[in-house]
Parts: C-alpha cells; sequence; structure tokens
C-alpha cells in the first residue's frame, strides 16, 4: 500500500469511527412503549353479563360495581374469584415487515375477594365489605428484530484531492419489550337503605404495595450489531447492548360511591362514580449497556388517575330472566404521568401532555340473565350472555374493541359456583403504543375466564 492510499485510508476511517458512534447514539432503542393499563372487570357473574352490572350490581363485586347495590344482600358471605386471560396481537410494522409477526401473552390471577357482612341499625338495613380488588393489568411481551439500512449523504473530506465520503450502515436489533403488575385496591365499602326504593353506598379504595399488589415493571432490552462500510472495501462492525428496567411503586386513596333506584317493580337504574387522584410512585430506573455497566437511579413522582362515572339500567322481563345496560366514560385525558423534574406526559402515548390529544372513552355493555330454577331440589342454573364495545384510549382517537360473552353456574342453598367466558377483539388499533419513527398497526384478539365461589353464612 502506498502512501496516498495509506492516508487515504485513514482519513476514512476516523470519520468512519465518528459517524459509527453518532449510529451507536440513534439506536432503535432511544423509542419508548406506552404503557397504559388495562382495566379489569369484578366478578365472573358481572363478566358473563358483558360487564353490564351497575343497575344489577346484588352480590359482593358491587363495592366494586356500585356500592349501592351492596345493600341487596341479605347474609353474610366469602366470595373468592380467579381469573385467567390469553391475548394475541398480530403486528405489522409498515416500514419493518421482517418485525411483523404476532405476539401473545398469559396469565391468571386473583381477580376478587371479599367478605360481606349485612346487618340492621335504626331500621335501616345496611351492609359492611372487605374486599381485594384486582383493577388494572399491564401485562404484555413483544419480541422482535428491525434490521434498517442507512446511507449518508457525500461528506468531503477534509485532505484536499480526496473524492468525497459515502458511508452505509445496516443495523440489525433483536428487541425484547415486557411489561408485567398490575394495580388493585384493598377496598372498605358501606351501603345503606335509605328508604326501600333507594339505597346508597361507598368503597374507599386503599393503593398501596404493601397491602396489596400495586407495581409493575417495563422492561426493553435490545441486542444486535451496527455495521459500517466505508469506501477502498474497509468494514467496521460493533456489537449492540442496552437494557433498560423501570420498576414503579404504587400508593394512593380514592372512593367508589354509587346509589341504586327501583323505579318501578321492573326497573331499576344505578350510577357510579370513582374519585380521580394522584397517587404516589417510587420508580427505580436500571440502565446497562455494551460496557455492562449498571446505572440504578431511584425517584420521587406522580401518577394522576382518571375519573370514571357510569350509568345503569335494568329491567325485570320475568322474575327469572332480566336484562340490563350499562354507559360508562372515563376521563383518560387526564391520565397524566408528572416525573422528578416536573415533565407530564401522557403514558397513553409517551408524549409530552401538551402533545397528546386524547378523548375520553364511551364503554357502551349489555347483559342478560336466565335462571332455571328446580324449586324441589332448590338448586338455580344461571344462564347468561352480554355484548359490549370497550374502547381504548389512544392518539387522536380511541382504538375500537368489541367483545361478548357467556356464562353460567350452579347454586345451592349456602354454595354458589358461577363461570364466564369473554371473547374481544380490535382490528387496526395499538399506533400510540410506538414511537412514531415505528409506525404500526395491530388486530388483537384476547380470551378471558373467570370463575367465582361463594359460601352464604
Amino acid at each position: 500500500m502506498n502512501k496516498s492510499t495509506h492516508i487515504r485510508r485513514n482519513v476514512f476511517l476516523s470519520l468512519s469511527s465518528i459517524l459509527f458512534c453518532l449510529v451507536q447514539l440513534n439506536s432503535v432503542f432511544a423509542f419508548d412503549f406506552a404503557s397504559s393499563p388495562n382495566p379489569v372487570g369484578s366478578g365472573a357473574r358481572a363478566l358473563g353479563m358483558g360487564g353490564a352490572f351497575i343497575a344489577v350490581a346484588d352480590d359482593a363485586t358491587a363495592a366494586s360495581w356500585n356500592p349501592g347495590g351492596l345493600v341487596q344482600l341479605k347474609t353474610p358471605e366469602i366470595s373468592v374469584v380467579g381469573n385467567w386471560f390469553h391475548r394475541t396481537e398480530d403486528i405489522d410494522f409498515a416500514n419493518h415487515p421482517e418485525a411483523s409477526g404476532s405476539q401473545s401473552v398469559s396469565k391468571g390471577d386473583l381477580n376478587y375477594l371479599s367478605m360481606v357482612y349485612p346487618f340492621n341499625f335504626f331500621n335501616r338495613n345496611m351492609v359492611v365489605s372487605l374486599n381485594y380488588q384486582k383493577l388494572y393489568d399491564f401485562a404484555r411481551e413483544w419480541d422482535f428484530q428491525l434490521t434498517t439500512d442507512e446511507t449518508t449523504d457525500p461528506i468531503d473530506s477534509p485532505i484536499p484531492g480526496l473524492p468525497p465520503i459515502i458511508i452505509h450502515t445496516t443495523t440489525k436489533e433483536k428487541i425484547h419489550h415486557e411489561q408485567s403488575g398490575g394495580l388493585s385496591a384493598l377496598g372498605i365499602a358501606y351501603s345503606i337503605q335509605i328508604v326501600p326504593q333507594l339505597s346508597f353506598g361507598f368503597t374507599l379504595n386503599i393503593w398501596d404495595n404493601d397491602l396489596t399488589p400495586n407495581k409493575w415493571e417495563k422492561i426493553n432490552h435490545v441486542v444486535g450489531t451496527n455495521t459500517i462500510t466505508v469506501p477502498i472495501n474497509t468494514t467496521m462492525s460493533k456489537d449492540i447492548y442496552n437494557a433498560e428496567k423501570n420498576k414503579y411503586l404504587f400508593k394512593g386513596l380514592n372512593f367508589n360511591i354509587g346509589m341504586l333506584w327501583q323505579i318501578t317493580d321492573k326497573l331499576t337504574t344505578g350510577i357510579v362514580l370513582k374519585t380521580p387522584f394522584t397517587a404516589d410512585i417510587k420508580r427505580e430506573n436500571c440502565l446497562i449497556d455494551q460496557n455492562q455497566l449498571n446505572e440504578r437511579t431511584y425517584y420521587d413522582e406522580k401518577l394522576d388517575m382518571p375519573m370514571s362515572c357510569g350509568i345503569g339500567l335494568l329491567y325485570k322481563i320475568l322474575d327469572e330472566f332480566r336484562i340490563s345496560a350499562d354507559v360508562y366514560r372515563t376521563e383518560w385525558q387526564d391520565y397524566i404521568y408528572t416525573k422528578s423534574d416536573g415533565t407530564k406526559i401522557s403514558l397513553i402515548t409517551n408524549k409530552s401532555k401538551d402533545k397528546s390529544n386524547i378523548d375520553p372513552t364511551y364503554q357502551v355493555r349489555f347483559g342478560m340473565e336466565y335462571l332455571l330454577v328446580n324449586p324441589k331440589s332448590h338448586y338455580v342454573i344461571p344462564l347468561r350472555a352480554g355484548v359490549f364495545y370497550d374502547p381504548v384510549p389512544a392518539q387522536a382517537s380511541s382504538d375500537d374493541y368489541y367483545g361478548l360473552s357467556l356464562g353460567s353456574g350452579f347454586s345451592m342453598e349456602r354454595y354458589a359456583f358461577d363461570i364466564a367466558y369473554q371473547y374481544k377483539f380490535g382490528n387496526d388499533v395499538g399506533d400510540s403504543m410506538t414511537d412514531e419513527s415505528i409506525p404500526q398497526n395491530q388486530d388483537v384478539e384476547e380470551h378471558m375466564v373467570y370463575s367465582s365461589f361463594i359460601i352464604y353464612f
């Protein structure tokens, strides 16, 4: 190699090394995933009726749906509800077909646990209850690969007489994103029958990780290579390794306030308000780079939880047959995370509050229940079904989700068992979940099974 060629090669390599570092800083790992939670309904019976339960509210889960209905319970009881779900997301990355594909997650959990005690005081029927409620879930897991090819514009050489430098970069990354955990509350509920046709109730929800699970984690993990090709057949390659883990602990208080009004013998209405609140967040951030440096930082932050409210109707066609309908609104535009430096972002979009355009969502739910009663053997077999529209908040406009449910069970004297299945789907949704540099949409299917067991005393 002559002296001129040697100088040229060194110049190319020096400039390429600088650009290589810049490419590293612009890795795909720089973007983040939105982490809005998935609301979780309470109880197998309510799920079997499509979640149209505000004006029904005649079992222990009324503490979550409408505490004004708790007064309908006449005997002490203990209940437990378990749930299982499986979600599949068929994802289409518009600019990266190699990353497109199906992602799935499955999980089982305790959904509800309660103890109820009815009593009479000053000629008024009253009920108190202690409840564990799983209310939000963050579960999601994605694994995909991205390949990015970039070619720089010609760069003038700093040495006269040398041609412009053009550098081609290929970045290949394997990305793992995982969210886990959820939010639950310990609820202390009280309900009173004001007059025979009207009752009122409230639930104090205590959100504290020392009492019930109130935490979630978000993990982004990237491995891959950057390969740079420069003139005179020179190639350089460097491994990519980045990992970030955020752990959030959640603490706060709010109320569910409800009313149930029996308008006629056949028609009942209910309303519920779930108050907004600001939760205290303890966040632990852990960063690991390609040099295996492990850096942990702790932050005190805030999360504003939105207000929600709903109204329901129940109509008894027969003593054994009734239908119900609910409309429920949630103010997701107020779901705002305040970082330790005062920056406010929407967790729906991971953008600043000012750049996020989130509308409230309106759930619409319909359900029915028919009871097969055997008066001789004193057992009851319920048949339940429901349909619903359950939009998910997103940038500019909500993502449309629809679903249906079926349920049944068996009750006899002191015991009752219920089971329900729900199918939920959304097409062309989820584009707010990732950075704008990687547009994508999803077709989502979710299968959920709830089962409950009740003992009456």
